[in-house]
């Protein structure tokens, strides 16, 4: 199938290799809005012979005769591209969020819905094999009443300033990866979340009205609770685990020899293996069976694994941690929710 592949930054450039690897995938054509990117890109990849083309702008890309396509631009562009994809009769792979803001995600939804075209949305973690075992066995029943979820995402190092400037908070561009990942494998939806955090004193922080660390505590419509913490200051590596502990059994992912944590227990050699680094070695695999999946999405042998619906509740619950953290108290998930939205 021919793709096409619309934002050639950093997380498109992961995206391109990923999928020229791809057995289905016959040829990528890239466009993005910096001058010159796209074409550096397709180069870089090997070019027209190697199956990767570049040309100027979204239009010529939707125009190019591809099946499907990836939206990896930058945020404030994935409304107007899913849409113009959709109008199209394409299929679309976006990157989270749909937008920034929650409301015009919902607004943005709403036409996808009505169109019928599939979209899927990219939240990696679904497709991680440690997370999507977990998820299984929850599922099985053999955990029996699952009572705590912890989820953890713990980044090296701050994102520059202009990234904090835009991203919309700890909530929305971090933790919101284990909020999806909480209702992924419990197969439960949050009703209520508490969340508090710090800026460690740096002033970037403060600036922007966001945190360094977080911290939430979601309860799920069973009675489960789910702690979620984050940090983007953690210089061992890139931590990012998930547990799941019930009345019968406790697994989790991401327990592995490159866990970025060091044990003191006396003759302990566990984890033994480099650190994580970043996000790109941490999730490699599950990027390939995402974007994987989406040839299917494209072929029309699967429905979407991660529907707008799934985007948009990920984007409540980090609206109502947000509020949450402003306001120093419990903020029910129905808050911010508008009345006859979907849960």
């Amino acid at each position: 199938m021919r793709l096409g592949l619309l934002g050639a930054g950093r997380i498109g450039a992961v995206h391109a290799e990923t999928l020229t690897a791809l057995e289905a995938v016959d040829e990528l054509v890239v466009a993005d809005a910096a001058p010159g990117a796209a074409h550096a890109l397709a180069e870089r990849l090997g070019g027209p012979g190697a199956g990767v083309s570049a040309v100027d702008g979204a239009a010529r890309v939707l125009a190019a005769g591809v099946d499907g396509v990836v939206v990896a631009a930058a945020t404030d562009a994935h409304p107007e591209l899913v849409l113009a994809a959709v109008a199209a009769g394409l299929p679309v792979f976006c990157e989270k969020p749909l937008a920034r803001d929650p409301r015009d995600a919902a607004a943005v939804a709403e036409r996808v819905r009505a169109s019928g075209v599939p979209v899927q949305v990219g939240y990696n973690r679904r497709f991680d094999a440690g997370v999507a075992a977990v998820r299984d066995a929850v599922a099985s029943g053999a955990l029996g009443r699952v009572h705590t979820v912890r989820s953890t995402t713990l980044d090296p190092a701050p994102p520059p300033p202009a990234y904090l400037a835009a991203s919309g908070g700890i909530f929305r561009d971090c933790a919101v990866h284990d909020l999806d990942a909480v209702r992924f494998v419990t197969g439960r939806e949050v009703v209520e979340v508490y969340a508090t955090g710090d800026d460690g004193g740096d002033p970037v922080f403060a600036r922007h009205g966001d945190v360094s660390t977080s911290a939430a505590v979601l309860t799920l419509d069973d009675g489960a609770l789910a702690l979620v913490s984050n940090t983007r200051c953690n210089p061992r590596g890139y931590d990012v685990r998930l547990e799941v502990h019930g009345t019968a059994d406790s697994v989790a992912a991401g327990l592995d020899d490159r866990l970025p944590l060091r044990s003191l227990e006396p003759g302990a050699t566990f984890p033994a293996g480099p650190p994580h680094e970043f996000f790109v070695d941490r999730f490699r695999d599950a990027y390939r069976a995402e974007l994987a999946a989406f040839t299917g999405v494209v072929a029309g042998t699967r429905p979407s694994p991660c529907t707008v619906d799934d985007a948009l509740e990920a984007g409540w619950l980090a609206e109502a941690c947000d509020l949450s953290l402003r306001e120093h108290r419990p903020v029910r998930v129905a808050e911010v929710r508008p009345a006859g939205a979907r849960a």
